[in-house]
């Protein structure tokens, strides 16, 4: 297995699944955290969890048991799947859990990235939007459990995250993967570890 995904609910990891199957991975979706090994022949297993609207303590402890499941399976890089809406608190979980996979894997910084453009979410400015909406002005503002009333994810991130957060304009993002390795670095030396990458377009 190469690439391991921790989702923070079902519907959004098969979501990740599905995507990552119809760009060419063998992908595996599981619904919790397996008790054997992955088969042989899978290149992808996204592990559905339901971390979103538990205590974040849990939600850190589930996800770092998937973590460490998915490294046994070889796996050498990692997507943390959240909602493309950001759903979280001041309290987290997308924060708590961040923080706490940054750690475990020792990375020096992390791509922070909800958006999934076909669907009309995309981040421009570092503020999410649903398609021509702020988050905070799309109905998310009245969600019951996880209201969103900022959608500076800057802001929304830093509330729930003890590492700094960065921010890559889609200026760069345009300009192509060299350049956004320039920006990710310099975002890193300037003290961020979780950045915020715009992305307007699926390309």
């Amino acid at each position: 297995m190469l690439l391991g995904c921790i989702g923070d609910d079902f519907t959004g990891s098969s979501d990740l699944a599905n995507t990552l199957s119809k760009q060419g991975m063998r992908t595996v979706q599981y619904t919790g955290i397996p008790e054997g090994d992955a088969a042989s022949d899978v290149e992808a297993g996204v592990v559905a969890l339901k971390s979103r609207s538990i205590d974040p303590a849990l939600a850190v402890e589930q996800s770092l048991a998937a973590l460490a499941w998915l490294q046994a399976q070889g796996c050498t890089q990692f997507i943390f799947k959240y909602c493309s809406t950001f759903d979280s608190t001041a309290e987290g979980n997308i924060g708590p859990v961040c923080d706490a996979l940054t750690k475990a894997l020792q990375a020096e910084k992390v791509i922070v990235c909800p958006a999934f453009p076909g669907t009309g979410r995309s981040v421009y400015q570092g503020h999410l939007f649903v398609q021509d909406k702020l988050l905070s002005e799309s109905g998310m503002e009245n969600h019951p459990l996880t209201p969103m009333t900022d959608p500076d994810l800057r802001r929304c991130l830093q509330a729930q995250s003890s590492l700094s957060i960065g921010h890559v304009s889609a200026y760069d993002v345009l300009k192509g993967s060299d350049a956004v390795a320039v920006a990710l670095d310099k975002q890193h030396n300037d003290g961020h570890a979780l950045i915020v990458v715009d992305a307007i377009q699926d390309e």
